[in-house]
């Protein structure tokens, strides 16, 4: 939570929020499309050291990276052991036989580089903006409002209810709340429904005291500063480099 409140200090602020939103778009656009694994493997080796030099602790950069690690070695496994076309013994012991696909491993290994291309380029991006800035960008992208609306009113709420849950947790645990298995989910069902109930409780006054406040649902943040012809021209360098990168590794 410390991470995701703190503001970044680094080169990458000058670049206007949405000329990175829009780099970022495409570059995962481009990593998915892309019909070779090198061109996501040359992003991801660039993407990664790139957040670690803006300040991304090696921890946090690896617990970012467990989730997707674990799904793309799940989908290389069903690709090779489940997969179509000729087939060879992996495996052999006794009655027991394991099969491989070859087609199946390049299919999985191009799907590993897209999960791994797309994910340096998420935690690249989460590293250089941040939150506030990001709906800003969708805001002046024209997204819908009411998904700006409400991912900002969740990313409010999140900490709000993560020190509540805090505060209950630790008066559960000092009254011995979760010693044993059954007293432990009796505990950390009273901790649920409490939630429950003050995030409903926390909503219905936020929504009062904005309207009370004149909130109409518009956010202004950069909306009288159009970008600078300086980081557009910028922007359609990098757009050209990364495409013709793009159509020499496919």
């Amino acid at each position: 939570m410390r991470h995701l409140l703190h503001h970044h200090n680094h080169a990458a602020t000058a670049i206007d929020p949405r000329i990175r939103l829009l780099a970022a778009g495409l570059l995962l656009a481009l990593v998915v499309s892309s019909g070779s694994s090198t061109f996501p493997w040359l992003v991801a080796a660039l993407c990664l050291p790139a957040a670690v030099c803006l300040g991304m602790p090696l921890r946090v950069l690896c617990l970012r990276l467990v989730h997707p690690l674990f799904i793309a070695a799940v989908i290389l496994a069903l690709k090779v052991f489940i997969g179509s076309g000729p087939s060879s013994v992996f495996f052999r012991s006794g009655w027991f036989t394991l099969m491989m696909h070859r087609e199946g491993l390049h299919e999985g290994l191009l799907a590993v580089s897209r999960i791994l291309g797309a994910v340096s380029v998420a935690v690249l991006f989460s590293q250089a903006t941040t939150f506030t800035e990001t709906m800003a960008a969708l805001a002046w992208l024209r997204v819908p409002r009411s998904l700006v609306e409400v991912s900002l009113f969740a990313w409010r709420t999140l900490f709000m209810l993560y020190d509540d849950a805090g505060v209950v947790y630790m008066a559960q645990k000092n009254r011995l709340g979760y010693c044993g298995l059954r007293r432990g989910l009796r505990s950390f069902g009273a901790l649920a429904g409490m939630l429950t109930i003050r995030a409903f409780d926390g909503s219905h006054a936020m929504t009062v005291a904005m309207t009370q406040r004149g909130y109409d649902g518009n956010l202004p943040l950069l909306r009288s500063a159009p970008p600078s012809m300086f980081q557009i021209a910028g922007l359609v360098l990098f757009a050209l480099t990364a495409a013709i990168a793009w159509k020499l590794q496919n």
